[in-house]
């Protein structure tokens, strides 16, 4: 990528819509639009201007040219507006023959939105052109860019171009990746306190500590011998867990961050005619899976994604677990037995009305190293009293009557978050890249407490320190490297 070149790129997602947005960032920005448009007013820094998108005009030779600014020419012909207006825009000058002006075919209407250097979203000049959202509008729009001399632009361009500029660091760039990607409102809301810079501001009065600590060895070592005093290592402990401790309280922020980000799994499992379906759809609330008063209804694995206190959780609802009676149900209970091994959080379904069977007691015993929720369902029909060892955990749920779905929302809610779930604090962790950073600054502060107590040279102590420091300007990105810069942007979507 050459960060000099002009880009563009469609910025809407693709298919047809009511509006489509082509955005060119560069230096030539205003140049390379200049021929297409026919516009109301000049363009001014900040503000919409409602015009023609039209096909530019061919210049051909063996006229008499006349020195004159493109837009101004053209615009003269059409619209009007004086020709010092439109070169106060920024338009280049040009040699246009005056035989070449003329009534170009209008193509579309445009509104067109100029975000003057630097006060734009990569500090370059953008040019924003909104159209209707024809596929072949908005692709017409780039080629004429792209032969006019733009170049199309690399996944993630524009937002790499703002954090190579300047305008955010590397975890408001990763932001923006996760509030386009967010299924849900709550992890818009996460993803738009990362873009405000949360993560940073947590992040910076650590790394300024450990700075600080960096500084004051340092000092001891170059100017011993004009009396600057050399920490003891008590001190230097002290300074280390003053970074150490809030880093580790970061650290286990990511539990809870990465079900933000990520989304669970949540199976739900039992024996045939408990209810598991009907729970599913009350979940779901839709009529998503097939119920029957017949044993065995569910043959095959049924998912849906909803959102449950703002997480995404995937339901899978699964065949009834019990001794086969065909090939087809023999496979439905393999499939079952899977999803309840891979699952995040397993709701197991018992038939309060009943009392508890040995197939009960045995699908307990699989899941018991897994995050269990226990709900006795059909409790409108009674509850038997037969239930020893697993009664007084269960939550009674009835999936005819609604009763006790809230609870049970409730309950899924805080398996979910634990305490973590209830923590109001901004800037937690939910990108993998920046837990396994911030483990190796953990890493290497341990090294630094154990070259301290085995009094080893502050020299030698300072080198862990410094491998403390470079995972930390690594998730900001004041120290990284291209090949890390290039698999981060390429994850994202043409056009931002």
């Amino acid at each position: 990528m050459n960060p000099d070149d002009t880009i563009v790129a469609i910025a809407t997602p693709p298919g047809r819509g009511g509006i489509g947005v082509v955005r060119l960032a560069g230096a030539r920005a205003l140049a390379i639009a200049a021929p297409m448009l026919r516009l109301k007013h000049e363009l001014e820094p900040g503000r919409a201007v409602f015009g023609e998108l039209i096909e530019p005009e061919i210049v051909t030779a063996g006229a008499e040219e006349v020195k004159i600014p493109i837009l101004a020419a053209k615009s003269a012909a059409r619209m009007g507006p004086p020709a010092a207006e439109l070169r106060s825009a920024g338009q280049p000058e040009a040699a246009v023959p005056t035989s070449a002006i003329s009534q170009s075919g209008r193509i579309d209407e445009i509104v067109v939105t100029y975000f003057a250097k630097p006060h734009s979203y990569t500090t370059d000049d953008i040019i924003e052109i909104s159209a209707h959202g024809s596929p072949v509008v908005l692709r017409h729009i780039v080629e004429l860019c792209v032969a006019a001399g733009a170049r199309l632009a690399e996944p993630g361009e524009f937002t790499m171009r703002a954090f190579l500029n300047g305008r955010i660091d590397l975890t408001q760039a990763e932001a923006v990746r996760d509030l386009i990607d967010s299924q849900t409102l709550y992890q818009a809301k996460v993803a738009a306190q990362q873009l405000e810079g949360a993560l940073s501001r947590r992040l910076q009065p650590i790394k300024q500590k450990l700075v600080e600590l960096i500084a004051l060895l340092e000092a001891g070592i170059d100017f011993a011998e004009d009396d600057v005093s050399v920490l003891p290592d008590a001190a230097i402990l002290d300074h280390i867990a003053a970074v150490r401790t809030p880093l580790e309280q970061l650290s286990a922020t990511f539990a809870y961050g990465k079900i933000v980000h990520e989304g669970l799994t949540l199976a739900i499992v039992g024996r045939p005619n408990v209810g598991k379906s009907s729970l599913f759809n009350q979940l779901v609330e839709r009529e998503r899976a097939i119920v029957t008063a017949a044993p065995g209804t569910t043959r095959d694995l049924v998912s849906e994604t909803v959102a449950i206190g703002g997480i995404p959780v995937k339901l899978v609802d699964t065949a009834g677990i019990r001794d086969a009676l065909d090939e087809a149900e023999s496979l439905g209970i393999r499939k079952s037995m899977e999803a309840l091994a891979d699952a995040d959080l397993v709701l197991v379904v018992l038939d309060a009305s009943q009392g508890e069977t040995a197939e009960d007691a045995e699908l307990l015993r699989q899941a018991e190293n897994q995050p269990v929720i226990v709900v006795g369902n059909k409790c409108d029909l009674g509850v038997s009293s037969q239930q020893p060892g697993v009664s007084a955990q269960q939550l009674r749920t009835s999936a005819i009557t609604g009763e006790g779905i809230a609870e049970l929302r409730g309950e899924i809610l805080r398996h979910i978050g634990g305490e973590a779930g209830t923590q109001a604090e901004s800037g937690f962790l939910t990108n993998v890249r920046h837990q396994g950073l911030i483990k190796d600054s953990l890493v290497a502060l341990d090294a630094a407490k154990n070259a301290v107590a085995a009094k080893v040279p502050h020299e030698m102590l300072l080198l862990d320190l410094y491998s403390a420091l470079r995972p930390l300007d690594a998730i900001t990105g004041a120290t990284t490297t291209d090949d890390i810069l290039n698999l981060i942007f390429s994850t994202f979507c043409i056009g931002k």
